[in-house]
């Protein structure tokens, strides 16, 4: 009896060990113990393709780079070998023994789990990692640094912020750079000044040679005092690092290495103005500037026009202060003015004049002085309110009815209101002929009789449409083609929604492909090799064109979701798999 014991649980151990061995999902170390400023790799390997995966917290770890995604397939002597890769670049946040959770994957509809790992995080170590990798050589040598001209700025003062991209001579950078966050610049007025093309200068960075380009300019009025945050730009970069390989003519080959760059936050502390001192005319002007007020005649007669203009010009924040408001004797009619802006922005800040021109119409005979006109602004040099105000100026109305001598003495410093014509809305008719427009009447009439007889209509309509549903749902295999369809088309939906986020759009457009060949060649996702697909697209009189674009679309949803790639490539991308997937529903048999 003992034997038999023996026996059945030698038994159910070895059928228990070949259920397991059908799939292999391990998580792999490149250390168990490691100093804490030393970088650590672990990969989770399969070797059967599955979907939905899911790491480790990492809780105790900064993830410096990944997931990165490695497939190997091949075929010898007739057996197919596979294996996928998930690597991930850890730094341990502290010294200590840590354990690494847990990975979850789905192969074929049941999900498999990686033996937690337990790792050793010691003192720090004389030479991390050995020589550095290309990573480390990439984030030691390229720096994104914003240089702002002024630190402790007065309130709408105006102050640069220069984007410029350190590069060391070691390594160089690819032209897909984009901006993958722009700063806001809350609580600043800004404006970015345009620049035409990157020139490459030479210039020293921590004592060291580097060569810079500058990537954004923007001038910046602080609009409240305080200590104000700058929001940090951040770009990804592909960096080109050399390696230790070279090619068969003996030059160095490069590798590339995605790297994210940013510039950091900045704090300008903004002073508020002096309140001693303050002119109670002042409305915010902040600079260096030069205030007149001219009008285009002097003398004319009564209904004649003319343009009265108010004008500060200089070196300030001209476009976030108003202008001095004109008063005139109520005997002179004045329009609303015109406001004009000529302003120019450079890393100085804005410059020119702006202005506001007023049109006065005389209504009677006599001399009217137009009241002097005072406009106050902070001095940055001086630090301190300066006040500038007009000449009187005296308009003489040389023939026209004269007025009497109290509307004279009246002519006080007041702008007449201009009133709109109280019969403005004559032009509107107030009553109208109304007539009925139900002339028939809808019992006994024909909508009447089709409205009694539709329901007897619907009935066979109803009874085949029930029949063919009945038809359609018998048909299992049919049932299974069209469930995928939907599925890929819903991939291809997801994708479409996620344009401009990398990860979710590849990985989307990469499902869609796939459900896609479930649905036309009956294959499942464990059997996808280039060969095989290849193999039953020829079968099915599909041209090697179309195959050939097939595979390539493929291909870039495995690499692009781990190098910099801009929205109109995703656009590009979505149209190539909707155009692809079209062509073969045509040419397949």
């Amino acid at each position: 009896m003992k034997f038999i014991k023996h026996i059945s649980i030698l038994l159910l151990l070895l059928a228990t060990s070949l259920i397991t061995a059908q799939v292999k999902f391990e998580a792999k170390v490149s250390k168990k113990k490691l100093g804490v400023n030393e970088r650590l790799r672990i990969d989770f390997e399969m070797d059967k393709d599955g979907d939905n995966f899911v790491p480790p917290s990492f809780t105790d770890f900064d993830v410096v780079n990944g997931p990165i995604t490695s497939v190997s397939n091949s075929w010898f002597n007739g057996k197919r070998s596979y294996k996928k890769t998930y690597s991930y670049f850890l730094s341990p946040k502290k010294r200590g023994r840590f354990k690494i959770k847990q990975a979850l994957i789905e192969i074929d509809g049941e999900t498999f789990k990686t033996f937690p790992v337990t790792v050793n995080v010691v003192a720090a170590v004389d030479r991390p990692n050995g020589p550095p990798s290309a990573a480390d050589v990439a984030s030691d040598k390229i720096h994104l640094v914003a240089e702002v001209s002024k630190a402790n700025p007065y309130l709408n003062e105006a102050i640069t912020v220069v984007y410029k991209l350190y590069v060391s001579p070691e390594i160089g950078v690819s032209n897909n750079w984009r901006e993958k966050d722009i700063p806001r610049y809350n609580d600043f007025w800004s404006q970015n000044i345009e620049i035409k093309g990157l020139k490459i200068q030479n210039a020293k960075y921590k004592g060291e040679d580097y060569r810079y380009v500058v990537l954004r300019k923007t001038v910046l009025y602080p609009q409240k005092a305080g200590a104000l945050k700058l929001e940090p730009l951040v770009m990804d970069i592909t960096v080109e690092v050399p390696s230790n390989r070279v090619d068969i003519f003996g030059a160095q080959l490069m590798t590339k290495i995605p790297q994210v760059v940013t510039a950091g936050n900045r704090i300008i502390n903004v002073k508020p103005l002096p309140e001693q001192g303050k002119p109670s005319d002042f409305t915010g002007a902040v600079g260096n500037f030069n205030f007149k007020v001219t009008t285009t005649k002097t003398a004319l007669d009564a209904t004649e026009s003319l343009q009265a203009k108010i004008e500060v010009s200089g070196k300030g924040n001209l476009n976030l202060f108003e202008l001095p408001k004109l008063t005139t004797p109520s005997s002179l009619e004045v329009y609303e003015p015109e406001h004009k802006e000529n302003v120019r922005t450079n890393l100085g800040g804005m410059q020119g004049a702006i202005s506001d021109t007023y049109t006065i119409v005389p209504q009677f005979k006599g001399k009217y002085p137009i009241p002097s006109v005072s406009f106050s602004y902070f001095d940055l040099k001086t630090e301190s309110y300066k006040r500038v105000t007009s000449d009187e100026i005296v308009i003489d109305v040389l023939n026209g009815p004269s007025a009497n001598s109290n509307d004279i003495n009246s002519a006080v410093n007041k702008k007449e209101v201009v009133r709109p014509n109280t019969n403005t809305f004559a032009f509107i008719k107030t009553a109208s002929n109304w007539t009925s427009i139900n002339e028939t009447q809808f019992f006994k009439s024909t909508l009447f009789w089709l409205l009694l007889l539709l329901p007897f209509l619907l009935i066979p309509t109803a009874i085949v449409l029930r029949r063919s549903k009945d038809k359609r749902d018998a048909d299992v295999s049919g049932n299974r083609i069209r469930k995928a369809d939907r599925l890929a088309k819903k991939y291809l939906s997801k994708a479409k929604k996620a344009l401009g986020q990398k990860e979710p759009f590849y990985m989307a457009l990469e499902k869609a492909l796939h459900n896609y060949l479930k649905a036309k060649l009956n294959i499942e996702t464990s059997d996808f090799s280039k060969e095989k697909i290849e193999i039953l697209l020829k079968q099915k009189r599909v041209d090697q064109t179309v195959y050939n674009e097939f595979i390539s679309i493929l291909e870039n949803c495995e690499s692009a979701r781990y190098s910099p790639i801009t929205k109109v490539t995703m656009q590009n991308d979505f149209d190539k798999a909707a155009k692809t997937i079209s062509l073969i529903d045509k040419q397949i048999r």
